[in-house]
């Protein structure tokens, strides 16, 4: 017996020899796949430091300036307080309709039981495989029947809702055992009293992956708010660093200290909900 497992042991160092000797690889390709993506990131820090002359030299120069008046023009150029406060109401809009709604149409389609079921998701779905650029004339129409043009509510109310989303929990719902909702049925609960105290709460990981999702989109949405609000102080933060962009000229190291500006507040607000994030789609994707 003793042979038996000397035997074993003997035969597992090459496999752990083998492993050990992948790991310096694969974490040799992991820190430079983290440089790419990092690298765009560093150089809009470093341009936004730079003067427009150094930032259109070429060759570029890979080192920083001390331009921190750039930032200060930012705010010369732009109402970034108004427009900051325009994106955030959008945001939060945005995300709270589509955590309310979403969850609904998700927990009919995975488990209520209803003729034309599986054909009516099925053309819902279908909305994702058409360009959001094709809704942007009918939606207008609607905005300006509505004497919503350069207002909030043109901002927020159409991407209250998500096919995307939906999707999403629909696959968290999927994921939940039947055995849950039968014991809550025996004991008196109808389908809204299940839903709400049972099921919803269970799905909360795919919930907030779907709240980040929604806040990172409608943060940096830019072909909407751009269309439907033109007034400055309407604008969205999007929209007014594109308006920075002259026809002739555009002052790129301004352009970029507005962008970085802009970009803390989902940065920061990722950073905290990752780990939340990475659990609700890893959950999304496992049906039971």
């Amino acid at each position: 017996m003793a042979e038996v497992h000397t035997a074993g042991r003997a035969a597992d160092r090459p496999a752990r020899r083998s492993r050990r000797g992948r790991h310096p690889l694969v974490h040799t390709v992991l820190i430079a796949a983290s440089l790419a993506m990092v690298a765009p990131f560093l150089w809009q820090i470093v341009t936004s430091l730079k003067s427009l002359s150094d930032a259109t030299h070429v060759p570029p120069s890979p080192l920083p300036g001390g331009h921190w008046d750039n930032y200060g023009k930012v705010f010369d150029l732009l109402p970034f307080g108004r427009q900051f406060l325009n994106t955030l109401l959008m945001s939060l809009g945005r995300t709270l309709g589509q955590v309310v709604l979403c969850p609904m149409a998700a927990y009919a389609f995975a488990r209520l039981r209803f003729p034309g079921r599986g054909m009516l998701f099925g053309l819902f779905l279908s909305v994702l495989m058409v360009p959001p650029q094709l809704f942007i004339i009918p939606q207008y129409q609607i905005m300006s029947d509505l004497g919503w043009l350069n207002s909030l509510q043109a901002l927020i109310l159409p991407g209250m809702f998500s096919a995307f989303g939906v999707f999403l929990l629909r696959q968290s719902f999927l994921a939940l055992p039947k055995e849950l909702e039968e014991a809550a049925r025996i004991d008196g609960a109808g389908p809204w009293r299940i839903y709400w105290s049972v099921m919803l709460p269970l799905v909360r990981p795919g919930l907030v992956a779907l709240a980040v999702l929604a806040l990172l989109w409608s943060w940096n949405d830019l072909f909407w708010p751009l269309v439907v609000n033109t007034d400055p102080d309407r604008m969205t933060l999007s929209a007014g660093l594109a308006s920075l962009q002259g026809q002739f000229q555009t002052d790129y190291p301004v352009l970029m200290a507005g962008s970085l500006l802009a970009s803390l507040p989902v940065i920061a607000v990722f950073v905290l909900l990752q780990r939340q994030f990475v659990q609700g789609i890893a959950h999304a994707g496992v049906k039971g």
